[in-house]
């Protein structure tokens, strides 16, 4: 009887490795699919903690709950938590906007963009000069500009079918608008929020002044796109109409904070590591269910599948939950000098940051070699719809680590829908489909599970 028990125990502790990958990775999504708790500890990340901006209330509880979850799955070996110091920018009261022409007054939507200054107490008022680019900011120049709220309106492009090519060539604005209209004189920037469709949410996200003194700074703030295209409208027939806007967003000292931490020890070569990992805080308009509470959870999720599925790996796997991603990426920064610090090996990194829809595949950062592998690979990953492998950005987070030799990837969902909520007071719980938030779950842990038993 003794050897019998031993013989079904050896079984269970080999099985993984003798059945096909077709088989496993049927497993995989079966187990996201019927027993995950991704979705359940995303319900609380949103709905009980709330917003998680970096140096909150908020963001220090969210690193207490994702310390606890770790602890209490019992598939780790050791969590802890790495300690990072991060920004503290607060919003203050509700930001007021409107348009002032004919005597009337009509209401836009706006909200500070991260890292603004404030208006003064009685807010900005000013005459409005619109444009779409820099190089038009600059044929301008300060004659035009001077005492005046630039208003930049290039809209997102809308005819890329990768929504995130159209983010990246739109984001100048936001980023660095403020700082080129106050070369010239500007008094407040304004900024056509980050997003296709047309309606009332304006899209917060950071912002740099860079190396301008903080008295020549301009406060700046996002106007939804419906509002974007009243102003502008608004300007063609009455040129010098007037905008004003108050908010009393401010600046304090940078606190200490943490990256969370979770680790199983390699079965064969624990010098090798894999990371897999989301951004922790989020924007404080909303609970950041998409942006990026899904790649939290989603992350946790592949210890969980593989605890379940009895899968114990070759090298050693860690989920980090990095802290301040959206206004700073310190996170990142503390881990990649960590690691550095202590020459650890990486083999593998994998985000997940761009929201909790249906995953198509991965865009991967490797050499010719290691990513012809991985494309080897797609043909396991078609039944499930995934079929795009593609050279591309990974993550923030770990766009930074480096080792001897590593291949990095980011988990790329189906993209047309996330701008909707991107960094938005709608960015809420109820946005995420539980389905399709764990076939993510499910999609990273198949591409872990094969860079684990193949290698790069």
């Amino acid at each position: 009887m003794k050897k019998i028990t031993f013989l079904l125990l050896l079984i269970s502790f080999t099985g993984f490795s003798q059945i096909s990958d077709e088989e496993q990775l049927k497993a995989i999504y079966n187990q996201a699919l019927t027993n995950s708790k991704c979705y359940s500890q995303l319900e609380y990340l949103s709905n009980t903690i709330g917003h998680r901006l970096s140096g909150s209330a908020g963001a220090e509880k969210a690193v207490l709950y994702t310390k606890q979850q770790m602890e209490q799955s019992g598939a780790f070996d050791k969590v802890y938590l790495q300690e990072v110091m991060v920004p503290k920018w607060v919003r203050g009261g509700k930001e007021e906007a409107y348009i002032k022409v004919q005597g009337k007054k009509i209401k836009v939507p706006v909200c500070a963009l991260g890292g603004s200054i404030a208006t003064s107490k009685n807010g900005v008022t000013a005459e409005v000069i619109e444009v779409q680019s820099f190089k038009e900011l600059e044929q301008l120049g300060t004659e035009k500009i001077k005492g005046k709220i630039v208003f930049f309106n290039r809209p997102m492009n809308p005819s890329n079918i990768e929504a995130f090519h159209s983010y990246g060539s739109a984001g100048d604005q936001r980023r660095s608008g403020p700082k080129e209209a106050s070369k010239f004189g500007a008094v407040g920037a304004i900024v056509r929020s980050l997003n296709f469709r047309l309606d009332d949410y304006p899209h917060t996200g950071a912002t740099s002044y860079g190396d301008i003194p903080v008295e020549q700074r301009i406060p700046t703030a996002a106007i939804s796109t419906n509002g974007a295209e009243l102003l502008s409208k608004e300007l063609k027939q009455n040129p010098k109409l007037t905008f004003y806007f108050k908010q009393s967003c401010y600046q304090e000292k940078d606190v200490l904070s943490y990256n969370v931490v979770g680790e199983i020890k390699g079965s064969v070569t624990p010098e090798k590591i894999i990371v897999v990992g989301g951004h922790l805080d989020s924007w404080d308009l909303a609970d950041g269910s998409h942006d990026d509470g899904a790649g939290c959870v989603q992350s946790l999720e592949v210890v969980n599948i593989f605890k379940n599925l009895n899968y114990k790996p070759k090298n050693t796997i860690r989920v980090v939950m990095f802290m301040n991603e959206e206004n700073g990426g310190r996170g990142g920064d503390k881990y990649q000098e960590q690691s550095l610090k202590n020459n650890e090996n990486h083999i593998f990194a994998m985000e997940s940051d761009s929201g909790g829809f249906s995953p198509r595949g991965f865009s991967i950062e490797a050499d010719d070699s290691s990513f012809s592998k991985i494309a080897q690979w797609k043909s396991l990953f078609e039944p499930y719809l995934i079929h795009s492998f593609m050279k591309g950005h990974s993550g923030s987070d770990i766009q930074d680590l480096t080792s001897r030799r590593i291949v990095k990837a980011g988990l790329r969902p189906d993209s047309q829908r996330y701008f909707d909520y991107h960094h938005a007071g709608n960015d809420t719980f109820e946005a995420v489909n539980k389905r399709e938030l764990e076939l993510g779950a499910a999609t990273m842990t198949s591409l872990i599970y094969l860079i684990d038993k193949y290698g790069i």
